[in-house]
């Protein structure tokens, strides 16, 4: 009974809580943005008091504790009142009974949009987690499209929701974080949102491998204190020399954020001592010709680093990043970077495409140096309409988001920017579809290169093309972007499945000639039909699934004449789908029956085996692909070459693990992969790894050890792991051997 009664006194008290924490958010809209009206702001706080009363989050706290955390976001970005009011208003539709509707009705369309774009997609019934995750930032980019708040609201809502991560379940966490990751920091990235991203990827850091964020973290800590002391005294010599010059500019400090030491840690394989840019300073002028007085005053002083220049004004990062870049170094060897930078700059920098918000009554809410930002998201959506496949989807999406660019020129000089590592067919896709499909060679700096080569900054390309050349497959494994990614897969798409509908067709008619069957005396409604109860939407559907050998002819000839051969198979069981415009999957289950052999339990009784590109282990989320005249390929999905395998949809199959038979009499499948093990050469670091290995219960197949670049040592074994936990377990226990950098798996043995 006190229960019961306690509540609606804290419902009661919920407005008197919250009341300092809303004024604070009605004081910085009014010093951000003067003219701004805060009605809608008190209006949308009222209705979300109204809506969400009762409401408790998994911390315990009333639920309207995250709208206004959020709305406080967007205020400290300087966002409309309207981008606010949204703000407060964006899980209404999602967790209350309020609808779009009710939104237009009392506060207007723009603010049902944007909170429209904002809610997630709950009410549809997905086939897995990925299906659900993909429709939902497909939904996001399309209403971003039209009104960028849309996103500025999402990223704003993942801030708040990654600082109080804490208080939900580890897996969910670690779901959370990793979608972070992979998706909404890049794209604060892409928006030139770099305070958002830095925020998000350190918060994600601590749940994706809380075990190397609190090695990072340490690692970080017992030099702060050196640091700073170095940092502050750089500081006031490099201030006393700008007085000196009469350059106005203000100068400021900071170590660089634990998840990106960790990537460069990763990345090049040294230790926190050998990362150069660890230490920064950040100069801040007021002209661009201050910058590079600033730029000519640094190098006067201290020695620049060779090859570690950057002009980003001279030439904008896509997400509009200016900047100059140098690494310099300093006393006692300590080298550190410098950013020099206007305050515009900075301000781009730092907030990105919120610094440049400006909304007009009656306007577009988009500037143009804005539109040129949102450009990729356009082309991004022009290519995902063709996408049916969830995982094609996102993974085309990290593709563009990717952090790094190179760029590269034409012959006459126009600027070609390209993911990092792109080659000169990516360059070819860039110019237009038809360059790419028929590309042949590239010149790059006058010299003839093979079309894999990887461009570098500065490269002038020249690309060769010749009349009737087609795509190869083997092109995806190379190329960088999205855009050479798509239009390779369309025209192998294609060109591949009407030769499986040729394909299919003569395997289909051989087989009624073994069996006396015409084929002629059934029409198309027939093989409509067939197709039906295969969950097949065309005739053409089912003859590719014969060419590409998921069926057999004999199975469905038995089934267009029934009793010609046999019995007729049953139509193979299916998932229900959401998508109309995408071919249903046929679940089977992967039970392994030996140490590296997988059959099917199901209809067509395929042989199913790992591929040996990943071989993946028990645990791990897999999908298959059918192969010709092997059975199916069990890939691990998070191999390089899925994604290049399985652009023809028709082939890709969805597979599960099932329970081993040998479990029954105590005995566990192992599987073997491959460790690398990046270290100290030092003595006993052997005996210590083997020992960890050992204390798993883990057999040693092989073990190699070679000295390193930078004299450490790296130590490859392949050991027996039972399934994913036990190789995590495995893992971090090699990561606490004092003088371990990194642990890695390879896909390949």
């Amino acid at each position: 009974m006190a229960t019961a009664q306690s509540a609606p006194l804290t419902h009661e008290r919920e407005p008197e809580l919250f009341a300092d924490k809303f004024r604070e958010l009605l004081d910085t809209v009014r010093a951000n943005r003067p003219s701004d009206d805060l009605e809608i702001i008190r209006k949308a706080w009222d209705f979300c008091l109204e809506h969400h009363r009762g409401q408790l989050r998994a911390s315990g706290e009333p639920y309207v504790l995250h709208p206004l955390e959020v709305a406080l976001v967007l205020s400290e970005m300087k966002l409309d009142s309207t981008a606010i009011a949204a703000g407060l208003l964006h899980d209404a539709v999602e967790d209350t009974p309020v609808t779009t509707a009710d939104i237009t009705a009392k506060f207007g369309e723009q603010v049902a949009h944007i909170v429209e774009g904002v809610t997630k997609i709950d009410k549809i019934q997905f086939a897995n987690r990925e299906d659900r995750q993909a429709e939902n930032v497909r939904k996001m980019l399309l209403a971003m499209v039209s009104d960028v708040r849309v996103v500025i609201i999402k990223l704003a809502d993942r801030l708040h929701n990654m600082r109080t991560l804490q208080h939900l379940a580890p897996e969910k966490q670690q779901n959370i974080a990793r979608e972070t990751l992979d998706i909404y920091a890049p794209l604060a990235h892409r928006l030139g949102m770099g305070k958002v991203r830095g925020e998000l990827e350190d918060l994600a850091f601590r749940y994706v491998d809380p075990f190397t964020y609190e090695q990072v973290h340490e690692a970080v800590e017992e030099r702060r204190t050196e640091g700073e002391e170095f940092l502050s005294g750089v500081e006031a010599l490099l201030q006393e020399k700008l007085e000196e010059n009469n350059i106005k500019a203000r100068v400021e400090w900071r170590i660089k954020r634990l998840y990106s030491i960790n990537q460069k840690l990763q990345k090049s394989k040294i230790s926190v001592d050998q990362v150069y840019d660890l230490l920064a300073l950040r100069v801040i002028t007021s002209s661009v010709q201050d910058c590079y007085a600033v730029f000519g005053l640094i190098h006067s002083i201290w020695r620049p680093v060779p090859g570690r220049i950057k002009d980003f004004i001279a030439m904008p990062r896509p997400n509009l990043y200016q900047s100059l870049h140098t690494t310099v170094m300093g006393e006692a060897g300590h080298q550190f970077e410098v950013q020099i930078r206007t305050e515009e700059m900075h301000r781009i920098a730092e907030e990105g495409i919120a610094a440049h918000w400006k909304y007009k009554a009656g306007g577009s809410p988009i500037s143009a140096r804005d539109e040129q930002r949102l450009a990729w998201v356009r082309q991004l959506v022009e290519w995902q309409r063709e996408m049916t496949d969830p995982n094609e989807f996102l993974s085309t999406l990290k593709i563009d988001l990717y952090p790094e660019e190179v760029y590269t020129f034409t012959p006459k000089g126009k600027v070609v920017v390209l993911p990092a590592d792109a080659s000169p067919l990516d360059f070819a896709y860039s110019i237009h579809t038809e360059v790419g499909n028929s590309c042949v060679g590239a010149k790059v700096n006058g010299r003839m290169v093979p079309l894999r080569s990887k461009l570098r900054n500065g490269d002038i390309v020249e690309v060769v093309t010749q009349n009737g050349h087609t795509p190869s497959r083997d092109w995806l494994s190379f190329v960088k972007s999205s855009r050479a990614r798509n239009k390779i897969k369309h025209w192998l798409n294609e060109h591949q499945r009407e030769r499986a509908i040729e394909i299919g067709r003569k395997l289909l008619e051989r087989e009624a000639r073994k069996y006396k069957v015409s084929l002629s005396k059934f029409n198309e409604s027939d093989f409509e039909r067939i197709a039906t109860e295969y969950s097949l939407a065309t005739p053409n559907d089912l003859m590719a699934s014969i060419g590409f050998g998921k069926y057999s002819a004999r199975q469905v000839l038995n089934r267009i004449s029934p009793g010609a051969i046999g019995q007729p198979a049953p139509a193979p069981e299916h998932e229900p789908h959401t998508d109309p415009g995408s071919e249903a999957v046929k679940r089977v289950s992967a039970a392994s029956s030996g140490a590296d052999s997988l059959q099917v339990e199901g209809q067509n009784e395929l042989l199913v085996y790992r591929a040996r590109c990943c071989n993946p282990i028990r645990g791990e989320e897999i999908i298959g692909y059918v192969t010709r005249g092997k059975g199916v390929a069990v890939h691990a999905r998070s191999c390089s070459n899925v994604q290049n395998l399985l652009y023809e949809s028709d082939r890709r199959i969805s597979v599960e693990w099932a329970r081993p038979a040998d479990e029954a009499v105590g005995r566990k499948q192992t599987y073997p992969v491959k460790l690398t093990v990046f270290c100290d050469d030092r003595t006993g670091m052997l005996k210590e790894l083997t020992a960890i290995i050992s204390d798993e219960d883990t057999n040693i197949r092989t073990v190699d050890s070679r000295p390193g670049p930078n004299d450490d040592a790296i130590v490859e074994f392949v050991v027996e792991t039972q399934d994913v936990r036990h190789l995590t377990r495995l893992v971090q226990g090699m990561r606490r051997v004092p003088g371990v950098r990194e642990v890695q798996r390879s896909q390949k043995l």
